[in-house]
């Protein structure tokens, strides 16, 4: 099942492991089965430490439980988790095996102290990037805390499952039998909404703190570039973020970011976040900005107030919440989101097997989506509002090559259809003879752009755009003294990671500059 070269990788992990531990595999006569017993047979010919049993009662097959002995963890992976989750079964079997997770104390002890029995239930997709943050994460907590329980599935392997339980986006977590949540979570936003107490102790200490020299709102490209530039200035420097990563969390393949040609979205991230982390930087995660209060003369102290609760003050502030994807808004969209219509072709694109549906955008994002789709589902139409599709050439020329894509211009969407509980349909205007027209599916795939994150802002003396970008100048410096703005959430054009970036230096070097002069 493994060839040489990952398992000499996953051998040398098993190294670390110092407490011996038992995987039990439930399996039936089906060729899935076979072809996890011999991944688990490869895995326990690496390490006398591990015990290969093919005794287990789980009611789902092929599924495999990790054990201490005697003492059941609760970690239960139903398929074969390669792909994006291979990480999440190797991190399980290290931490079952008694090596250390890469946590802080604080997050353990919080774990730890968790009342009432959980049952955690998680779909996950092998080509989702955003579902091994949740897997590892509630993996995690059933490792450290006896009343928690997680079993990860594969919903591609298991189709009973989803189709019963109507699953149409990844990862979908269940909670006692009920839906929990949907969507790329960290350990912390879990704990926050499992710990009711957690969120107003955080913003009791958040409020706490000393003003900041520098505090970034946004910890994407931008905001991980502007902290790290800040940092090794040597100034009192923060971050608060919503999620560190932003949207590139969210992008699976990255070929243009210069020097690395390829990477994905969570490698990046991961990067950046050990880069800021070599620094002295005080990254505040969960945290979502609701207000603005800026500093009553030149040189004081600006605000900034939190979902949380939570009040931050800095003497500069520099702006990087970025964007989100951009909604259709049309009626259906939200009544049927995560039911049919989803904006991750690479999460959710493996639920669709065998299914009609749409791309909505004939950009590069858009048509990317669509030649990823045709390899998973039965037919793919793109819909573009334009009279031409804008996506390069080369991406244009290889979706007209395949044999089970439409491609619709001039089509404006009015209205996505449904059952009351699923995607049926996509409603257009044909924009050349305004003829409304019914297009049957399952699913649609929404990629028409990015929308700035600065709702929060509108009553501020920041000025913006119509469109709501955030007006900076060539120093990176808003219409306000000492406040400063990088990355998609600006006017800058080229929404780009590696633009960004630059621009997450240039406003931190020009707040520094600000705070010397004043």
């Amino acid at each position: 099942m493994l060839d040489a070269n990952l398992k000499n990788q996953l051998k040398a992990y098993l190294e670390k492991v110092t407490q011996p531990f038992e995987i039990a595999a439930s399996l039936d006569d089906g060729a899935k089965s076979q072809e996890l017993l011999g991944l688990l047979q490869d895995i326990a010919s690496l390490s006398d430490k591990i015990t290969l049993t093919t005794d287990g009662q789980d009611a789902r097959t092929p599924s495999f439980a990790i054990n201490r002995p005697g003492e059941e963890t609760g970690v239960v992976f139903a398929g074969i988790p390669m792909g994006h989750e291979f990480t999440s079964l190797v991190l399980a079997l290290l931490q079952v095996g008694g090596h250390p997770p890469k946590t802080s104390q604080e997050t353990l002890d919080q774990i730890k102290a968790l009342d009432g029995e959980m049952r955690f239930e998680t779909y996950y997709s092998l080509s989702c990037q955003n579902c091994p943050d949740v897997v590892q994460a509630l993996n995690l907590m059933a490792i450290f805390n006896p009343n928690v329980q997680h079993v990860a599935i594969d919903g591609a392997l298991f189709q009973d499952e989803v189709e019963a339980r109507e699953i149409m986006s990844v990862p979908s977590v269940y909670l006692n039998g009920k839906p929990f949540d949907q969507g790329r979570m960290t350990i912390e936003q879990i704990l926050a909404k499992v710990d009711t107490g957690a969120a107003e102790r955080d913003a009791k200490k958040l409020s706490e703190k000393a003003a900041f020299d520098s505090l970034i709102i946004g910890g994407g490209p931008a905001g991980a570039s502007a902290a790290i530039y800040s940092a090794r200035k040597g100034i009192n420097t923060g971050v608060a973020a919503e999620r560190f990563g932003g949207q590139v969390s969210d992008t699976l393949g990255i070929e243009n970011f210069i020097s690395v040609s390829h990477t994905e979205g969570p490698k990046l991230v991961a990067a950046l976040e050990q880069h800021v982390n070599d620094y002295e930087v005080d990254v505040m995660n969960l945290q979502r900005a609701t207000g603005f209060k800026a500093a009553e003369t030149e040189g004081g102290l600006h605000e900034v107030t939190f979902e949380s609760g939570a009040t931050l003050k800095s003497k500069t502030l520099i702006l990087a919440t970025g964007a989100r994807w951009r909604e259709m808004n049309v009626p259906g969209e939200q009544e049927y989101r995560n039911k049919g219509v989803a904006y991750c072709p690479h999460c959710d694109g493996p639920l669709f097997k065998g299914k009609r549906v749409a791309v909505i955008g004939g950009g590069n994002s858009g048509v990317e989506a669509a030649i990823d789709l045709a390899g998973i589902v039965d037919h793919v139409t793109l819909v573009e509002f334009m009279g031409e599709m804008r996506a390069d050439a080369v991406l244009q020329k290889k979706l007209k090559s395949l044999p089970n894509v439409d491609i619709i211009l001039n089509a404006q969407s009015t209205e996505v259809t449904g059952d009351g509980s699923r995607v049926n349909g996509l409603t257009y205007k044909d924009r050349n003879t305004d003829e409304l027209k019914q297009i049957a599916l399952e699913g649609i795939f929404v990629q028409i752009g990015l929308v700035p994150n600065t709702e929060w802002l509108k009553d501020t003396p920041i000025e913006m755009t119509p469109r709501g970008e955030i007006i900076v100048d060539a120093h990176g410096m808003t219409s306000v003294p000492g406040v400063f703005a990088a990355g998609d959430v600006t006017t800058v054009p080229y929404k780009q990671i590696v633009i960004a970036m630059g621009e997450g230096a240039k406003a931190s070097l020009g707040a520094f500059d600000y705070l010397i002069r004043n």
